[in-house]
């Protein structure tokens, strides 16, 4: 199947060309079909910062996720006589088609567990599939009642992988027309898509963050690099693209950095969509948080993707690890915003675990609708700054969901080596040479400054996760930028909130001589204050350079 063919070959050019990675990858490596469901041209009043064309949500064709007590099955338990079952998914299942050697169920985590579709078609579809995408392109009040605010429920084309929205012959009912037959029946949010999450750019619209850039010595890291054994001690699991191979060792504030390795390596010295990103993340949280235990996993090995089961069930592997800190750099939309109901019961089980805190970024979709898993109750979601530190960066999720923000645009930190052929519009085909270190831009990387500022301060104050999260939030919310929200910025001490004179790179010293830099390059780090010369914006939240 060609793009132009597909079911997002007539998207916005930048939402067509992510899916096109995404979809080939999973198709050609893990032979798994990815359908997807469109924003509306038109999408009215309710949700004005949609990209007209572009993805609200992509899924595995014939997988969906529910809880096991809406089965309306015994799941091959034997049932007890005379005991009345009630009528459940498999039921409706069954109705539209599928017999049992259609239907394969195996336990996700706790009790969510995944239905697999692989059955032949046993009905004509093609009338069904039809009602699918109208069901999928309007509004109930019933739909009103299940959505955050006033976002709109994504709507568009059947998400069938065919690029006429309706099912071939021979093919059995999309997910998306069975889930519409469930939630009618059963209720939104009972069964759901076993969606894909994005480690990498997670950008579906033309606001999007950046595909990486080179950049040549002597260029300085950003964030600069911490002295001192700020997080010693703090494990933390980071869930992403797996480490380079020869980070731990070619970087020197990776040292000690574990993991599994980031195998998206192509031949000759050629570079990959997504390779590094693992390695990125994990280095900016070291320069914030240089002796903090951190161990990177390759969760999103499938074009820097991952469907939602996967993801939980290889999650498990942080328990092993012992982490204090869990970091998810994933992101993605929902139908209808229903929240990741595998992920969710996984989160469940972090209860168990006294202290532990969980740190997701916002997304790069430049929406207020939720994306998750940062939208989740529990997870501290972080949002990006733009460059001047002032503003939002264009291409971040926003709304009450969002935590906080920190610096994510023109980012400088570990990267592969090597020749990167770019992917995404406007620089197709353009070839960018890196020797290490790269410019990067997206709430993936806005992240992980707040979970370095976690670790740093938990080690400093022998504090929890969750009493390191509580305060710092506290310091966010009393430097709010109007217009964006809470803010946090790279500091290597937060004595009173100030760098305390570590070599941080600090603030650019403005020339007036009047301040103790005591070592950072500005002045006024100590006292809290400004020199009132009125050059150096110390005091303005984000005033500080770094």
């Amino acid at each position: 199947m060609t793009k132009e063919s597909s079911w997002y070959g007539g998207l916005e050019s930048t939402a067509a060309s992510e899916a096109d990675i995404i979809v080939r990858e999973f198709r050609d490596v893990r032979g798994i079909e990815i359908g997807g469901v469109s924003d509306p041209e038109d999408p009215g009043y309710r949700d004005r910062d949609v990209t007209p064309n572009g993805i609200a949500f992509m899924y595995a064709q014939d997988h969906i996720l529910t809880r096991e007590q809406y089965l309306g099955d015994a799941g091959g338990v034997q049932e007890v006589q005379g005991a009345t079952r009630p009528r459940g998914v498999l039921d409706i299942l069954r109705e539209n088609g599928f017999q049992d050697r259609d239907i394969r169920v195996s336990r996700v985590v706790r009790d969510v567990v995944l239905i697999r579709l692989n059955g032949d078609r046993r009905k004509d579809t093609r009338e069904s599939n039809e009602e699918a995408r109208e069901s999928s392109d309007s509004t109930t009040e019933s739909d009103e009642e299940n959505l955050k605010g006033n976002d709109r429920p994504s709507g568009g084309g059947g998400g069938t992988g065919e690029g006429n929205g309706e099912i071939a012959e021979g093919d059995q009912p999309d997910v998306i027309f069975l889930l519409n037959r469930i939630d009618e029946e059963l209720g939104v949010g009972i069964a759901t898509p076993d969606q894909v999450l994005t480690a990498a750019n997670g950008s579906l619209s033309p606001c999007s963050a950046t595909e990486p850039q080179p950049v040549y010595p002597p260029v300085e890291l950003n964030p600069a690099r911490c002295a001192g054994n700020g997080g010693a001690r703090v494990r933390i699991f980071l869930a992403d693209t797996g480490l380079l191979p020869d980070a731990a060792e070619k970087f020197d504030w990776l040292h000690g950095v574990d993991g599994e390795k980031d195998l998206r390596t192509g031949a000759g010295g050629t570079i990959v969509p997504y390779e590094g990103h693992g390695t990125f993340v994990a280095g900016v949280l070291r320069c914030v948080a240089p002796e903090a235990e951190v161990y990177v996993a390759n969760i999103f090995n499938t074009a820097g993707s991952a469907l939602e089961s996967d993801f939980v069930l290889r999650l498990n592997a942080a328990f092993g690890f012992g982490f204090e800190i869990l970091h998810l750099t994933a992101s993605c939309m929902t139908r209808k915003n229903v929240q990741l109901i595998a992920l969710e019961a996984w989160l469940e089980q972090l209860q168990s675990y006294k202290g532990v805190v969980c740190i997701a970024p916002a997304g790069n979709n430049h929406t207020r609708r939720p994306s998750w898993p940062g939208a989740l109750p529990g997870v501290i979601s972080v949002g990006a700054l733009a460059a001047d530190l002032h503003s939002r960066a264009q291409f971040s999720d926003y709304g009450s969901w969002v935590n906080v923000y920190a610096p994510g645009e023109n980012l400088i930190n570990a990267f592969a080596s090597g020749t990167y052929t770019c992917e995404i519009p406007p620089f197709v085909g353009q070839q960018r040479t890196f020797s290490g270190r790269a410019l990067w831009s997206g709430t993936s990387f806005s992240a992980p400054i707040v979970t370095g500022l976690i670790a740093a301060r938990m080690a400093r104050r022998g504090e929890s996760g969750k009493e390191a999260v509580a305060a710092l939030l506290d310091r966010a919310r009393a430097q709010t930028i109007p217009g964006v929200g809470p803010v946090l910025l790279p500091c290597c001490d937060d004595e009173d909130g100030n760098c305390g004179g570590h070599d941080c790179g600090g603030c650019v010293d403005c020339g007036c001589g009047r301040g103790d830099c005591d070592g950072c390059g500005g002045h006024g780090h100590r006292s809290r204050g400004h020199c009132g010369c009125g050059r150096c914006g110390h005091d303005k939240p984000g005033g500080r350079r770094w």
